[in-house]
């Protein structure tokens, strides 16, 4: 499995004495990575506890407007449904994230993680209120979103670097997109949500590193306006 594939690429670095380098040159990916692990280890080491965390952690919209426990906003992202779900999301970050962690800041890379991750939970709640759902796909889909963005704005410079990537880009878009069909529980608006935050997050910051403020500003005041939006009954 994808997990235990990571568990032992961990271990296989940490033998080598190369953990903490790798770990140095991606703390925010690395750092990600472990929490979600963590957390995934809680609730399957027993049923009441694991039926706690997602009770108290899932995205949902009534909990979230009219009970206002906006830090679910936070916690859904940490938590996962089974072991297929947090091995996709954790090889995405381990693919993805360096990636963005290399071209952009480290406090870019984690504004435009948890922005999306945001974005993603209220197109979720705004599509599906009573529902509840928990993973970090929405952020993912936003990092990978940010590429994308990253990618548009140098697309003269890359050329057919470029081209290859949209090619690439649109595969994984259609594969999902089967999944999504495939898998009813899977959240499509959440991948949506995140994935438009995160291309034009990338867009933002691919541009000057000094708009993260800029985009920061925008993105709270355009959350607001979708939380303001959401029913409260």
């Amino acid at each position: 499995m994808v997990i235990y594939g990571l568990f032992a690429m961990i271990k296989k670095l940490k033998k080598k004495g190369l953990f903490i380098e790798k770990f140095k040159e991606f703390p925010v990916t690395y750092t990600l990575i472990i929490l979600n692990l963590l957390v995934f280890i809680f609730t399957i080491l027993d049923v009441s506890w694991s039926n706690f965390i997602f009770q108290f952690s899932a995205i949902q919209g009534y909990a979230v407007v009219t009970r206002g426990e906006i830090y679910r906003l936070l916690t859904s992202m940490f938590v996962h449904n089974d072991l297929i779900h947090i091995s996709m999301n954790m090889l995405s970050i381990y693919m993805v994230g360096r990636m963005v962690e290399r071209l952009f800041s480290k406090m870019a890379y984690i504004s435009l993680y948890f922005i999306s991750g945001f974005f993603g939970s209220f197109t979720y709640m705004a599509v599906s209120f009573s529902d509840g759902a928990v993973g970090a796909s929405g952020a993912i889909f936003g990092v990978f979103g940010a590429l994308a963005g990253f990618a548009f704005v140098h697309r003269r410079t890359m050329q057919h670097q470029f081209i290859q990537f949209m090619k690439d880009f649109g595969i994984i878009l259609v594969i999902n997109f089967f999944i999504g069909i495939i898998f009813p529980s899977i959240a499509m608006s959440a991948h949506i949500g995140g994935l438009i935050a995160g291309i034009l997050g990338g867009v933002v910051m691919a541009k000057s590193k000094n708009y993260l403020g800029i985009y920061l500003i925008i993105s709270l005041l355009l959350l607001f306006g979708v939380y303001s939006y959401l029913p409260f009954y």
